[in-house]
């Protein structure tokens, strides 16, 4: 560890691990909690359009990302409140709608673009002073917002009926929610690629729940987890010579089987010990 805080890219990518950590922290237990995970992986490959727009336009690709995300979020969410139409078919349209026009822009765009991969599969050692500046302000809207809607996203996330009745905005609170999902998904890009943003989503959120049962504290130990998930993958992914967002994946699935097996074998250890 010390040996690779030695490196100035090392300590930058530690520290954009962190951010990313508290934003699925925030955002993952809502994310499980509301079903939303491949709702999550529609905007993430939406985003892709973004990314190849701003290619084309010459603009920081998470720039273009996050305009991306954030319309494809409110178009989805705004379309199934309206018309209840099946949630899959929005994914499978914002999907392919998106991942085509981002083919599409890079088509037309002139010169080398060796940089795209990262995007993809994600590249947390090539975070740069841009990229971190633009973490650091998606995160403090993310924070700012769980903390001033944190009962209304409550509220909505497990009795919509509820809510309404006592005068939340449920229609404009969950299209807030998607938003605030578009902009983790931007911060989760350039750790894992949008291809794998899906999995940092949910394995982290789904661990902390089978040891908490109240949402304030899924959210500190998701921050937790993911932090321990992003530090041991990248450490892995040093030492190894391998892909870092990969990696981090590969440790992400190792600890959550364990997770899964641990939980039976303590059952039924207790239950074995248990007074007759």
């Amino acid at each position: 560890m010390i040996e690779m805080l030695e490196y100035g890219f090392m300590r930058q990518a530690f520290l954009a691990g962190a951010l990313v950590a508290l934003a699925i922290g925030l955002i993952g237990p809502l994310v499980v909690i509301n079903r939303m995970t491949f709702i999550a992986g529609g905007i993430s490959h939406a985003a892709y359009g973004g990314i190849g727009l701003a290619f084309f336009l010459g603009w920081h690709p998470l720039l273009g990302a996050l305009g991306f995300a954030m319309g494809s979020a409110i178009s989805m969410g705004s379309i199934k409140r309206r018309f209840r139409e099946r949630a899959d078919t929005l994914i499978g349209v914002l999907w392919a709608a998106g991942m085509a026009l981002g083919i599409v822009f890079l088509d037309l765009t002139p010169g080398y673009k060796g940089d795209l991969m990262s995007y993809l599969f994600g590249s947390l050692l090539a975070v740069s002073d841009n990229d971190l500046m633009l973490i650091v302000a998606l995160d403090v809207l993310i924070v700012l917002s769980v903390l001033l809607l944190y009962r209304q996203l409550v509220a909505v996330s497990f009795d919509e009926e509820f809510a309404s009745v006592r005068g939340v905005r449920v229609n404009l609170v969950y299209l807030l929610l998607l938003v605030l999902v578009a902009c983790a998904v931007v911060v989760l890009i350039r750790v894992v690629g949008l291809i794998l943003v899906i999995a940092l989503f949910t394995m982290p959120a789904a661990i902390a729940g089978r040891l908490i049962y109240n949402l304030r504290g899924i959210m500190v130990a998701t921050s937790l987890i993911s932090l321990f998930l992003i530090t041991g993958g990248l450490m892995a992914s040093y030492y190894l010579n391998l892909s870092t967002g990969a990696t981090i994946i590969l440790f992400s699935v190792f600890v959550y089987v364990c997770a899964l097996v641990r939980r039976p074998l303590s059952s039924s250890r207790a239950k074995q010990n248990a007074p007759a």
